[in-house]
């Protein structure tokens, strides 16, 4: 049982006991029945208090135990709440530190509810695509109000108890020591008659009709993609309008339902992947970490600035070392305006701005960063330079320090072969923003050894990034994929599409932003100096000649104010230009195209399962340690729509034998040998298995 019984006095304390936050598990549920049925049974105990051991009451469903039967065996949450509900003596809550999810609708079926300040109250399964299944939609609006009820679930952000302490969600503010406060207050209950029932509460709520009328057009203009908010919404208007058991019946169609839809199942698929990303299947959670109390950044660039912001961010100071004090005086007055905006957008204290700044040093000797248990090079991105940097970093970084390459494409096994300790080498590859991405590719070496990729993996988390390990290969996980959806939009143009047809059938998909308009944001010069790399190393990858055409008239992109697009100053919008699609229409003239009319579904299906067949191969070569993974990727640094669950979790649904079907289309066009499927991808289509 995961749930411990014991009697003080007349009281019954049943507390939760399943760390880290009391997942309400099979055994934990069990052991919760358990203990009410042995408390409503003898004479000797008045009233029954339920609290959560250790750093949590409850975080609601078992993780552990999702898509798994064991989250329907009886006894469920529904048969426990209905017990504790039709209980003939009082059973109070005794709220601590975390009640969400299941674990506040546990606490609204009590008769009573008491907290100690400070508690985060949530019911967040909107952001698993879902929405509270028992009975949370209808008991909250029942104690706190409509309004604070429905931003609650709808949003599903944590609220501190003491912001709901003059609602009839609790009882009694408990100051001190939280179960002799429960004790106390559980006795002077005792007796009093007849219970109190959340279920009994009516909801007042004059002219609800308009109110949840204007919550949906708000609610749906923000959620397009996701259909759960919307459905909170009817939930909770039903709250207002349905007596409580139809309510109850309502709100449990409603959560049935959503677990089917490909969005819940998208956000789930993220939700567990992120988790799953951090494991390493050879090296154990227990691996011995490196101390990471101090860091020096090579660089300090837009990449440089950005990466040394994650540290000061996290509390750890970081020096950033540059050649000239030109470029370190420019370096770091980019992240102090980085800072300043921050601050004045609200998300940034005066205090946390000074301490931040002041975890940021700059410096011009190798000699003032020798002691920092972690470099991270961010040079310009050519091997001659990034041999030169860890050259000089074997020799001045103390013994056991990790020197690590933000390299996007380069071979790492070569970078660390320019040491003497290719043991503390690893890969660290920031997307940029730096300071906002949330991905961070760990790139592990032949050579790395294991307490260097557990200690960086240890380290993303506590810069809030989420970390994914990918082996060595060109442009590693994320850039090795760009580049086939990049050749394809090449290749597109080529044969009938413009830049914004492109780009629009792709952000209509869902992506964030469309690869030429991406182009033009990063800088088509990078493109161009890979594709230059290409030609000499690589002179069988066909590239479409467009973009290289493009670069020739000088046009980089919103740096320049002229890229796919034309810009005008201090104008970030992209528009049309006449100029390079006279350049594009003429370009396939020259290399005897006949341009044709391409459908939208085409450009989606050729840019998204180009990615698909490389990844694919990406698997088999172990370069991604799993599927989900390579999606974490793409969710957290490529702008891949969320609702589509990445790109395998994507093909997963449209279905592998669908995908290698129209991968044999497009291979009977121009550049055919791109569409031959992947060894594992065939597999997988004809045994009607998925990647996930």
């Amino acid at each position: 049982m995961s749930a411990n019984y014991e009697v003080k006095g007349s009281i019954a304390v049943i507390t939760l006991n399943n760390p880290p936050v009391n997942g309400l598990g099979y055994a934990t549920r069990a052991g919760i029945f358990d203990g009410l049925k042995k408390a409503l049974a003898k004479r000797a105990v008045k009233a029954i208090v339920i609290t959560g051991a250790g750093r949590a009451f409850s975080g609601g469903a078992d993780i552990k135990e999702f898509n798994t039967p064991k989250t329907t065996l009886e006894p469920n949450l529904h048969t426990v709440i209905a017990t504790i509900e039709a209980a003939d003596k009082p059973v109070i809550a005794a709220v601590h530190s975390v009640a969400m999810g299941g674990g506040l609708e546990l606490a609204l079926a009590c008769h009573y509810r008491v907290a100690s300040p400070g508690a985060q109250i949530a019911l967040p399964e909107v952001k698993l695509g879902l929405l509270p299944g028992a009975g949370g939609t209808q008991r909250l609006p029942r104690v706190v109000g409509v309004e604070t009820a429905l931003n609650m679930i709808v949003s599903g952000n944590p609220v501190p108890s003491e912001k709901l302490a003059g609602t009839k969600l609790f009882d009694q503010m408990i100051e001190g020591d939280l179960m002799t406060g429960a004790i106390a207050f559980a006795e002077k209950v005792a007796a009093v008659r007849p219970l109190p029932k959340v279920r009994d509460i009516k909801v007042d709520y004059p002219n609800h009709e308009a109110f949840f009328q204007f919550a949906r057009n708000t609610v749906g203009a923000m959620s397009k993609n996701f259909p759960a908010p919307l459905k909170c919404v009817d939930c909770v208007a039903a709250s207002a309008s349905m007596k409580f058991d139809d309510g109850l019946k309502f709100e449990r169609e409603n959560f049935l339902a959503l677990m089917q839809t490909t969005e819940s199942k998208a956000l789930r698929h993220f939700f567990f992947g992120e988790r799953a990303a951090s494991k390493i299947p050879d090296v154990p959670d227990d691996t011995p970490k490196r101390p990471i109390k101090s860091a020096a950044i090579i660089g300090a660039g837009t990449m440089g600035g950005g990466i040394a912001m994650n540290f000061a961010n996290a509390g750890i100071p970081v020096k950033v070392l540059e050649m000239k004090q030109e470029a370190l005086d420019k370096g770091l007055a980019t992240v102090r305006r980085n800072y300043e905006n921050t601050m004045k957008k609200g998300k940034l204290t005066q205090q946390k701005f000074d301490e931040r700044m002041g975890l940021i040093t700059g410096t011009l000797s190798y000699d003032d960063i020798k002691d920092a248990d972690i470099v991270i090079e961010a040079v310009f991105e050519e091997m001659g330079v990034k041999e030169k940097v860890f050259n000089k970093l074997d020799q001045v970084m103390k013994p056991g320090a990790i020197l690590a390459s933000n390299t996007s494409t380069l071979d790492l096994n070569k970078i660390a072969s320019f040491t003497k300790r290719p043991q503390d080498v690893i890969g660290t590859h920031f997307f940029s923003p730096a300071n906002v991405m949330k991905l961070l590719e760990i790139v592990r070496g032949e050579k790395t050894a294991k307490d260097v990729l557990a200690t960086t993996m240890t380290l993303s988390k506590k810069i809030k990034k989420t970390g994914v390990v990918s082996g060595v290969c060109d442009g590693f996980i994320g850039n090795r994929m760009i580049e086939q959806y990049s050749r394809q939009a090449g290749f597109l143009l080529e044969e009938g599409c413009l830049p914004e047809q492109v780009d629009k059938a792709i952000e209509k998909f869902g992506f964030a932003m469309g690869p030429f308009r991406m182009g033009d944001m990063a800088g088509n010069d990078i493109g161009w100096a890979i594709r230059k790399r290409r030609y000499v190393e690589r002179p069988d990858m066909k590239y479409s000649k467009t973009a290289d055409l493009l670069c020739e008239m000088g046009r980089y992109g919103q740096k320049t104010g002229a890229g796919w697009y034309d810009y005008k100053p201090g104008d970030r919008k992209p528009y049309l230009s006449q100029l390079v699609n006279d350049m594009i229409i003429k370009h396939s003239t020259d290399i005897k195209v006949r341009r044709r009319k391409i459908s939208d579904q085409e450009i989606v299906e050729r840019l998204v399962y180009s990615m698909v067949n490389e990844a694919a191969r990406i698997l088999e070569e172990g370069i991604a340690q799993r599927a989900s993974d390579i999606d974490m990727v793409y969710l957290t640094g490529y702008g891949f729509p969320l609702h589509r669950g990445g790109p395998m979790f994507y093909a997963d649904t449209v279905g592998l034998p669908n995908v290698v079907t129209a991968m044999k289309k497009y291979a009977k066009g121009r550049h055919g040998e791109f569409w031959k499927p992947a060894p594992l991808l065939t597999k997988l289509a004809r045994k009607g298995k998925t990647f996930n």
